[in-house]
């Protein structure tokens, strides 16, 4: 028997003004019309609310919205037992977490706003799970139950006996800048707790920008020096968000031979990485992530290196090849009016597959 289908349902906070429309969103919805309370918006609240028991998937709330800030996303109700965590009412939804283990190195990869960061933030005891009950939180003694016969218990059991501490190396280094504060040599001396300063910034063709100040820094010099602020401090959980981004190639290699020289039996490290030949190559094991980018992420099992970058291949194939299929559907429905001349570049490129010519 197929798994039934629940439905969650996504609002933007950035694009839904009610203010600024007329709650088209509300009117036109058929469950609110038989008198059901499925959508609540006025004039005065910030943002609309979906009930996503009520919601029955049609879509016309979508069509309907001005600003584009509603979407309903069908998934299999297997994983609402699975939830990890979720923001708040009609926000991202994270289910599974990814399973670190002591003296290997996680890859994590997915595509953007699919959970990445969410998952590092919670395996870094800076944010608490909710397991999805965000109007009512668990306490810490019901998310160890949750995760118990797991990995994950002993290591959260850890993380709240403040036996783990963690670093995060973050995603978007360009914002280094707005929080560090003088030359690179000064902060990296501040931070210098295992004494390899030298032979990190060796690694990392940092030696000859010790003097120059942190705002002065390019791209990959702020990328390099963000690894290298984190690899060379005490920690029991080494983080590090795509850290080959703004690298060229050499730079990457660099780079991911530093964090694999962090390896210790007692040490985890967990690394974001979309580069999947650096990913190859940083990487013990693997965790995929899959969904709709910021409406839900669901977190693969653990699989080797090869399995691991071959189901994310697979995955995204399978995605693009469902997108392909939704534009040529509405590309052959465009056909049913007059020819225009301004789509003659789309007969050029989807020619072969629709066999037009």
């Amino acid at each position: 028997m197929a798994d039934k289908l629940t439905r969650i349902a996504i609002v933007n906070h950035d694009k839904c003004k009610p203010k600024k429309c007329r709650q088209e969103c509300k009117k036109s919805c058929p469950v609110v019309r038989m008198g059901k309370l499925c959508i609540e918006v006025t004039s005065q609240n910030k943002i609309a609310w979906i009930s996503e028991t009520l919601c029955i998937g049609c879509g016309i709330c979508i069509k309907k919205c001005p600003f584009g800030a509603l979407s309903i996303v069908n998934l299999p109700s297997n994983l609402e037992k699975e939830t990890t965590h979720r923001y708040c009412a009609n926000a991202f939804k994270l289910h599974r977490l990814p399973i670190p283990r002591p003296g290997e190195v996680l890859g994590l990869v997915g595509t953007n706003g699919i959970g990445k960061s969410t998952a590092l933030k919670i395996l870094a005891g800076k944010q608490k799970p909710n397991l999805g009950k965000y109007d009512d939180p668990p306490d810490w003694q019901e998310i160890l139950t949750y995760f118990r016969g797991s990995e994950l218990q002993n290591y959260f059991t850890k993380i709240l006996e403040d036996d783990l501490k963690a670093i995060i190396k973050p995603q978007y280094v360009d914002q280094i800048p707005k929080a560090a504060k003088g030359t690179v040599g000064s902060i990296l001396d501040r931070k210098d707790e295992t004494k390899t300063q030298t032979v990190v910034c060796q690694q990392l063709d940092l030696t000859h920008l010790k003097e120059r100040n942190v705002e002065d820094l390019s791209g990959g010099e702020l990328q390099r020096f963000a690894c290298a602020v984190v690899c060379i401090q005490k920690a029991d959980i080494f983080m590090f968000d795509e850290p080959s981004s703004y690298l060229d190639v050499k730079q990457r290699l660099k780079a991911a031979i530093t964090i694999r020289s962090l390896i210790n039996p007692d040490r985890y490290i967990i690394v974001v990485e979309h580069d999947l030949s650096v990913l190859d190559y940083l990487s013990d094991f693997i965790c995929c992530l899959y969904g709709v980018p910021s409406a839900y992420g669901v977190v693969t099992m653990p699989f080797s290196v090869r399995e691991g970058n071959s189901c994310h291949i697979s995955l995204f194939q399978r995605t693009k090849k469902i997108l392909w299929k939704k534009k040529k559907e509405a590309f052959v429905a465009s056909f049913n009016m007059p020819f225009k001349i301004q789509h003659s570049y789309l007969i050029r490129i989807y020619s072969q597959e629709l066999n037009f010519i």
